[in-house]
């Protein structure tokens, strides 16, 4: 296959391993689409998206439009040419001018098996949802939302205490992997449509989803505990003052009443809406370090049918 000119558009540190595969090829990375710079932390310090710093480290041209149907953008990308556009995780809704515009058309790498979980979250829904097996898409482009035909689909397991952190880093990695796949077959390949109906989508998540409702299933409530890990989290409050769940686990412990603590010497179990518990394991208040549980009772002792969430 001949070297293509290709534009990368993307964000977050999720897109980084697809971009750096990229620039591993025989193909010319000619720009970088990506957003621009936010402020982030207490400071609120101006900070480049992590796309943008592998990109300038490597000398490729990055490009930071607010919307890419500008005008402005439209013409930046015409200039630079190119033969195919890999767009992950890049935030911004590409319009028709852009995605006829390279002679491959523009192709996305989705961390879900579509059609299940388009759109902005779809590894936290999938933990949050107890699914057991994920993956990740690479599709041929349409102006729908991750509606375009498939062109590769690779599957994974959904581990058992994996959290939406951790899953984040391991659907990266195999994201770059199909797209090295897929760059030397693309005169060869084969799309599949995706199957019509109604599938749902994946929404961003939010703080507003955090509260643990002790009324759910421990299951429901461990698979919210890892959705939610590290941003935003799941809470609780304890003694009126919120506490951050930032892991638990299953536990053998039954209790009757939703909420209410029936082990607190030593590790701190609660009772849910099944009857079964959940085991906190870390936690954080407000103002304060991670910490185990053991640490947490120590100084903050807990009496047994303490009602949380209350």
């Amino acid at each position: 296959m001949q070297t293509l000119r290709i534009v990368f558009m993307g964000t977050p540190d999720f897109a980084v391993p697809c971009l750096q595969t990229l620039l591993d090829s025989p193909h010319s990375v000619v720009g970088v689409f990506t957003q621009p710079d936010k402020p982030q932390g207490r400071k609120m310090v101006l900070t480049p998206p992590p796309v943008k710093v592998l990109a300038a480290e490597n000398g490729v041209p990055v490009f930071q439009p607010e919307k890419m149907k500008d005008p402005a953008a439209l013409e930046q990308l015409e200039a630079l040419d190119p033969d195919l556009i890999v767009v992950v995780a890049y935030g911004r809704i590409l319009p028709r001018a852009v995605l006829e515009l390279p002679r491959y058309g523009c192709i996305n790498v989705h961390a879900s098996l579509l059609p299940k979980y388009r759109g902005a979250a779809p590894i936290q829904w999938a933990i949050l949802d107890g699914e057991t097996e994920t993956g990740v898409t690479i599709m041929q482009m349409d102006v729908g939302l991750d509606t375009g035909d498939m062109l590769l689909v690779k599957k994974t397991p959904i581990y058992p205490e994996e959290t939406a952190e951790m899953l984040f880093e391991r659907l990266s990695a195999l994201g770059a992997q199909a797209l090295a796949e897929i760059l030397p077959r693309l005169d060869d390949l084969h799309p599949v449509p995706q199957p019509a109906g109604d599938f749902g989508y994946a929404k961003m998540i939010s703080k507003s989803m955090s509260p643990l409702d002790w009324n759910r299933s421990a299951a429901q409530l461990h698979d919210q505990v890892r959705g939610l890990y590290s941003w935003p989290c799941a809470t609780t409050t304890i003694g009126g003052k919120t506490v951050k769940v930032l892991s638990a686990r299953l536990s053998e412990q039954k209790g009757s009443t939703p909420g209410a603590v029936i082990e607190s010497k030593g590790k701190l179990v609660v009772a849910c809406g099944d009857g079964g518990g959940l085991e906190l394991l870390t936690v954080q208040p407000q103002g304060k370090k991670a910490m185990d549980a053991t640490a947490f009772l120590a100084g903050h002792p807990v009496a047994v049918g303490t009602v949380l969430g209350a």
